[in-house]
């Protein structure tokens, strides 16, 4: 005979002694099935948190490297203010080691804006040349490769002053990494630049009168500290460069075409423009990318500035100067004080090209 409690069947020939230990053991039983069924809540909570997180941590890369391009773009149509922005976004640090190793690895950057920038004769500017140049190792190559690594990683600028600031630096750089081939950093300076022009001299074809390699000898006497280099430095150099001339780096973002390419948006804009007397302006505008681009014309190649779309708050507003049948927006970002105006024009649909497939429209917007 058995007997049936709440805990389950007991049978009736146990001594109390066994029923208090049957209980025990169903009652640790359920403790058991308890604790690890609050196991698995904590390991699914925790599972939860972990996927949030990794969501959020992507949403957050995601958000940091539109900055980023952001920057690259702002950088390569103004380098300063691209600079700047990426510090004030906290994606760069305000450092010249930092700075340096961003033109350094170049990344979507515009060759000949990295050349401008380096050349600044700002003190900050010039800290940052060092630097970027500190970055370019020279040990055990000639003057020729040195030259080649060196002019690979931007586009020499126009200006003469520019240049100058630029190969001093080169020249200090390259006579530390390489003691006893000149007898001065001035002697590196004179033949770096005495090898530049031979480039241009022999590989220009403008420059009818090509230099043979005597002239080249005869130019560089007496350049170091009042003595001769050995002539077979000066022809290997030469003929390294008779024979390769100096490659002109591509600038990486320098072309904004495949940007604007298939734009969501395109069509022309007023944009309110000026100091304290303030005008309403004609703008070409176009959306792609979550970015307002404005240009001055249609035929410009590189837009005067940029106008990110994201983290943007709206509202309507009144204006007695605004143009005639207008809606006036304000957009500003929360986290700045600057603001950009936005006005819709109430005919605000246009034709711009007709097709087989169909009528393609735009929409004209009017900035302020």
């Amino acid at each position: 005979m058995v007997l049936k409690t709440e805990d389950g069947i007991v049978p009736n020939d146990l001594t109390p002694e066994e029923r208090q230990e049957l209980e025990n053991i169903r009652r640790r039983k359920q403790e058991l099935l308890e604790d690890i069924q609050r196991l698995k809540d904590e390991i699914t909570e925790v599972t939860n948190e972990i996927e949030n997180l990794g969501s959020t941590e992507e949403r957050k890369n995601m958000q940091r490297n539109k900055q980023v391009a952001m920057g690259r773009k702002k950088f390569n149509m103004d380098p300063k203010k691209g600079i700047r922005f990426l510090i004030e976004n906290d994606l760069l640090k305000n450092t010249c080691e930092d700075i340096a190793q961003f033109l350094y690895k170049g990344e979507g950057l515009n060759k000949t804006a990295i050349g401008d920038y380096l050349g600044e004769r700002d003190d900050f500017n010039i800290q940052v040349l060092h630097a970027f140049v500190e970055l370019h190792e020279f040990t055990d190559l000639n003057l020729v490769q040195a030259l080649r690594q060196f002019l690979w990683s931007f586009r020499l600028p126009g200006e003469a002053q520019k240049i100058d600031r630029m190969m001093e630096a080169f020249a200090q750089r390259y006579c530390r990494c390489n003691p006893g081939v000149f007898q001065s950093t001035d002697t590196c300076y004179v033949l770096s630049f005495a090898i530049i022009m031979l480039n241009t001299s022999l590989h220009n074809p403008n420059v009818k009168d090509k230099p043979p390699v005597e002239r080249f000898i005869a130019m560089n006497r007496g350049i170091n500290d009042g003595g001769d280099l050995p002539e077979d430095l000066l022809r290997n150099l030469y003929d390294s460069i008779k024979n390769e001339p100096f490659k002109i780096p591509e600038d990486d973002g320098n072309d904004l075409t495949h940007t604007f390419f298939n734009p969501d948006r395109e069509g022309w804009l007023l944009k309110l423009v000026g100091g304290r007397v303030k005008t309403w302006k004609r703008r070409w505008f176009i959306l792609t990318d979550n970015c307002l681009y404005y240009f001055e014309y249609t035929t410009d190649k590189e837009p005067r500035g940029i106008i990110p779309l994201e983290n943007l708050s709206i509202r309507e507003v009144e204006d007695s100067k605004k143009p005639v049948r207008c809606y006036l927006f304000l957009l500003w970002q929360v986290t700045e004080y600057n603001s950009d105006t936005i006005v819709i024009m109430k005919r605000s649909l246009c034709l711009s090209q007709c097709s087989d497939q169909g009528i393609k429209q735009r929409t004209d917007l009017n900035l302020m």
